[in-house]
């Protein structure tokens, strides 16, 4: 590791802590507190190009190695930077499934994973098997899988599974386990923790929290898994820009706080329109009526930043997002600013024409439910 990228930090420290300082250089270290961003896409490097620890752009920058260290320390597992989630979605695949293997997978998880599946896998001769996400549905398939991947909480359903007790049904099956941790973050759920393989997100959303840059990795405790993912990383060019990482480093000190206030807010409002007769249904797990909400309670920190409701008809859904004042209306999710759209503009996904997915951003919670509840009205 270069100089002026630290260890990881002592697991003592309260997680708080340990993530603002995560991947920093130590408080001995002279210079900037974080080292710019290292546009570098070839090194000087004579003669053996294993004497040196960088050599060309596509194999490794300093910039990613400290984001890496950050991760590795919120993950609890060796991490590895893409330039997308999906970027990160197509090294899993690529490296674990073979012709002949099967694909364990949710329904309702992220609708561009399952496009990859649908679409690609089947032309490699691989089984793609499916069940929903609610009621851990997916342990029925997993005879003779070779990867099971979840997805927890959903997206944009927020419905969700156990993943300890999915992990050891996997495990008895010798089935690898990858989670899809967008939605929850690493900072309210821990899946290696929890006995899953792979844990995966797009950093593009809560995790960097900005709406500015297009990221994702992937994180294990295999050491030679991680290797082989790093490999496909390097000669598949699915390498990510230095200014999009030192961005996202930049942001993640901030996670904590961002989190904290977001899911707060999120519960206020889920509880705020369960009460209310014209929205036909909320989704988020943080609710006592969620059909997840005990699992969530044993495996997360939080309920998340984001909740889903139903307001049935596509009329009165872009009559509320087109009443908002506060919030945006785009999709993603995670930022700062509070956002909200309509789900089913984009197809693809089991949703009514008013299914509106909406992200809490770091409002003053009472500024944020005002201007939702005028909106309604």
């Amino acid at each position: 590791m270069p100089a002026g990228i630290p260890n990881q930090l002592s697991f003592a420290m309260h997680p708080d802590t340990r993530i603002l300082h995560a991947g920093y250089p130590s408080n001995r270290t002279p210079g900037p507190y974080l080292p710019g961003p290292a546009f570098a896409g070839t090194y000087v490097a004579p003669g053996d190009p294993a004497q040196h620890p960088l050599t060309y752009g596509r194999f490794h920058n300093p910039t990613w190695l400290a984001w890496e260290a950050a991760l590795a320390e919120l993950d609890g597992g060796e991490a590895i930077a893409f330039a997308s989630g999906m970027a990160a979605v197509s090294a899993v695949f690529g490296v674990v499934l073979q012709p002949g293997d099967t694909l364990v997978l949710p329904t309702d998880c992220y609708y561009t994973t399952r496009i990859l599946a649908r679409d690609w896998l089947p032309k490699l001769g691989i089984t793609v098997r499916t069940a929903s996400t609610r009621a851990d549905a997916l342990g029925a398939h997993l005879a003779g899988a070779r990867l099971l991947w979840l997805e927890t909480p959903s997206n944009p359903e927020l419905e969700v599974c156990d993943i300890a007790a999915l992990a050891t049904a996997a495990r008895r099956e010798g089935c690898l386990v990858a989670v899809d941790n967008t939605t929850a973050t690493a900072f309210l759920q821990d899946p290696l923790a929890l006995g899953a393989d792979i844990t995966m997100a797009s950093d593009t959303k809560a995790l960097t929290g900005h709406a500015d840059v297009t990221l994702g990795h992937l994180s294990t405790r295999d050491a030679e898994l991680a290797t082989r993912l790093r490999t496909w990383r390097t000669q598949h060019g699915a390498t990510p820009g230095p200014m999009e990482v030192w961005l996202a480093h930049r942001s993640l000190a901030t996670l904590p706080l961002r989190q904290a206030r977001q899911c707060a807010t999120a519960l206020a409002l889920a509880e705020r329109l369960a009460t209310r007769r014209d929205v036909a249904r909320v989704c988020y797990p943080g609710l006592a009526s969620h059909p997840g909400h005990e699992v969530a309670k044993r495996q997360m920190r939080a309920y998340g930043s984001v909740l889903s409701f139903d307001l049935v008809t596509q009329e009165r859904a872009e009559r509320f997002l087109g009443s908002l004042t506060l919030v945006r209306e785009a999709t993603s999710f995670g930022s700062v600013h509070s956002s909200a759209e309509r789900r089913a503009r984009w197809g693809g996904d089991a949703v009514s024409e008013g299914f509106i997915r909406f992200s809490c951003g770091t409002e003053y919670p009472d500024d944020l439910i005002a201007d939702v509840e005028q909106a309604l009205g």
